[in-house]
């Protein structure tokens, strides 16, 4: 029996092993990069060992390293988790080879399913539906197509081509992200099928001779083709749901399959499936498998490497629906680009469990209040899923744990999820790959724009009620009322929209006697300010009466940042100094880098004219490329950063002059 798995991996899915290796006695190993150290998945394994390098990404990939971890710290068995190692057929030969026992399915039928034209042939030949698929541009003769990453997922190196125009390129640059993200540049050329659903089903395997199907799950609602809503089961019809389970199963037999693994599906309108791939590692979206059949998946795993029969041999009912969500640390504001930062608040109200499969809501966390999210590895902070009898149910308690949760200090996603969650498209399952570019709408903020002044009021008001309870001695005056009533109390924020102005007087009851907000540095006050009544203000909590309806907002500074949570929705502000210090002035047209990365390429020249729209560079962050593109007409006056540098948030990466023509050429001067 094992006694002691190191996990190779980090953040939730060694905190998700974790938990069920405390729950079995089995002692756990840790390993880390340099800016991991102080990660909770580090502090909560028994032991935990450094990996040395200076990539704090690559440290991960290193197989020697990590054997070596597994020999240092006496471990006997090796969980890969998902991504970095977990489906390298070399590293699940090599830590079979060392003696150590693998929780994961044969080196064999990893590099089987790892290389994916070849496995496309494979299971053909075993009956599963295939699309067509080609490996050489130039082979394409109809569009549209998907270009895809042949090693590794999660949508990395992903590109929809609808003509043959844009096909060179799109395979160029799927090319870097896949070499980027998985260290091989191999890609392939599948049909695109508009309108497809992305499902997918569970299978588990044992050395014994037993595949069986777990259920089938949804994944169709993706940005940049990667899934950020689940669910379990996924809403099919019967005999889809039976031709959905049986090619999986015959996808498992063909390659002797062992251990937790998952075949993907596109099911098309006409309601033909075809075969994506088969990821041989456990998936980010087991939780909502785990509660709608009752199984601790990660149990199953350690139980099937130690040799054991897997203790069912029949597809369980599935019992009631779940659903999670991806909650990714993305700025809505820059296009969901990447965030970083300091998660100074990470609390989800009603979570009955963390990692196990107990049913309400659950919550499977990297981090925790105080983590810091770095621009190293993925934008994923945690996955919540809500189980309930009925998927109406559930969708309903998912979007309202979401909707209270404070989440501070890093822009997220959650605002989207909530509204996915909410729409009435979803709540009819009429749900695609495509749902995110047909339904603009719901990636509006929570927070509407003309509640943004209530908010901004309730920060001002607990702003100065912590200056009053640090200032005591003001007798019975109450803060904020002025002997002089033409002079109201200002208070500037910056925010998503811009600088704002709040200005508010009380009287000599502490009393609201009248308030507004308008752009800072002057403009027209906000229309139609609602009546307001000061029923409570604190540092950390303001109820008003809004138009005689109380509401309570929470409010979390840390330092200049303000963090408000309302009924309404979210607001994150920064409050301005009253005499701010001077700085200095970027050139105009700058253009700053929205988050930590490394310029990979420069598409443009010094002196180079360029129209707005233009691809000026490429930033890589996360392990996702970025385009810089041209705002405006102009010409490139700097490139300050060559390709391969390095740079932090707010860095300039270019400057376009948008004032005058090109230099001329000396060598084509008629003169």
């Amino acid at each position: 029996m094992i006694q002691r798995l190191l996990v190779a991996n980090r953040g939730e899915i060694a905190r998700r092993v974790f938990a069920t290796c405390r729950a079995l006695g089995v002692e756990t190993v840790a390993v880390h990069s340099e800016v991991d150290a102080d990660a909770p998945f580090v502090a909560e394994a028994d032991q935990a060992v450094r990996l040395p390098g200076n990539s704090p990404a690559e440290t991960y990939l290193r197989i020697d390293l990590v054997l070596d971890a597994a020999r240092r710290a006496g471990a006997d068995a090796v969980h890969p988790g998902y991504g970095f190692l977990a489906e390298n057929a070399e590293f699940a030969a090599a830590v079979t080879d060392a003696g150590l026992t693998w929780v994961g399915p044969p080196a064999k039928a990893i590099a089987a399913m790892g290389d994916k034209m070849a496995a496309k042939a494979l299971l053909a030949d075993a009956g599963v539906p295939m699309l067509p698929t080609w490996t050489e541009a130039g082979q394409v003769t109809d569009f549209p197509v998907l270009v895809k990453a042949a090693a590794g997922g999660g949508g990395r190196g992903m590109r929809v081509v609808r003509d043959a125009a844009g096909l060179a390129e799109a395979v160029a640059g799927a090319r870097r992200e896949a070499a980027a993200a998985f260290g091989d540049g191999t890609v392939f050329i599948e049909r695109y099928v508009e309108r497809g659903r992305h499902v997918e089903v569970q299978i588990f395997g044992d050395s014994h001779g037993t595949v069986v199907a777990l259920g089938a799950r949804d994944c169709s609602i993706q940005r940049r083709h990667q899934k950020i809503v689940e669910e379990a089961p996924g809403v099919l019809p019967p005999e889809v749901r039976e031709r959905l389970h049986e090619a999986a199963v015959a996808a498992g037999r063909a390659v002797d399959y062992v251990g937790a693994g998952t075949v993907e599906f596109l099911l098309a309108p006409d309601g033909q499936v075809h075969f994506l791939e088969m990821n041989t590692r456990l998936q980010v979206e087991h939780p909502v498998t785990e509660l709608t059949t009752g199984l601790d998946l990660v149990r199953l795993q350690l139980l099937v490497a130690e040799g054991e029969p897997l203790p069912l041999t029949a597809t369980p009912p599935a019992d009631g629906h779940a659903i999670e969500v991806r909650l990714c640390a993305e700025d809505p504001a820059q296009g969901f680009r990447p965030a970083t930062g300091t998660l100074h608040r990470f609390a989800v109200p009603g979570v009955g469990a963390e990692f196990g499969p107990t049913r309400g809501l659950r919550l499977d966390s990297g981090v925790t209040g105080g983590s810091a999210v770095s621009v190293h590895y993925d934008s994923m902070l945690a996955k919540l899923i809500a189980w309930a009898p009925t998927r109406a149910e559930a969708a309903r308690a998912l979007a309202g744990a979401l909707a209270r949760a404070e989440l501070h200090g890093v822009a997220t996603n959650r605002d989207l999820l909530v509204r996915v969650l909410r729409s009435p498209e979803f709540a009819a399952v009429d749900i695609d790959t495509g749902f995110l570019d047909r339904h603009p709408e719901v990636f509006a903020p929570l927070l509407p724009a003309d509640r943004l002044p209530v908010a901004a009021l309730a920060a001002a008001l607990a702003g100065a009620a912590g200056r009053r309870a640090s200032a005591p001695r003001l007798g019975g005056l109450p803060s904020g009322w002025r002997n002089v009533p033409a002079f109201p109390q200002v208070t500037r924020f910056t925010g998503t929209g811009g600088e704002i102005e709040v200005r508010y007087r009380l009287d000599r009851t502490g009393a609201l006697a009248d308030w507004s907000v308008s752009p800072a540095g002057g403009g027209t006050a906000s229309d139609a300010v609602p009546t307001v009544t000061v029923v409570e203000a604190a540092p950390d909590r303001v109820a008003l009466d809004i138009d005689g309806v109380r509401r309570t907002f929470r409010v979390h500074r840390v330092g200049s940042e303000v963090f408000v949570d309302g009924p309404d929705g979210a607001a994150s502000l920064t409050e301005l100094p009253r005499f701010p210090l001077p700085t200095a002035e970027l050139a105009a047209g700058s253009l700053l880098a929205p988050l930590p990365g490394a310029v990979t390429r420069v598409h443009v020249e010094v002196g180079q004219r360029v129209s707005a729209g233009d691809l000026l560079l490429t930033l890589e962050a996360m392990k996702l490329e970025h385009p810089v593109l041209a705002p405006a007409d102009g010409v490139v006056a700097e490139l300050p950063v060559p390709a391969g540098g390095q740079v932090d948030t707010g860095a300039v990466l270019a400057v376009i002059d948008g004032s005058g023509p090109a230099p001329s050429n000396p060598e084509e001067d008629p003169r």
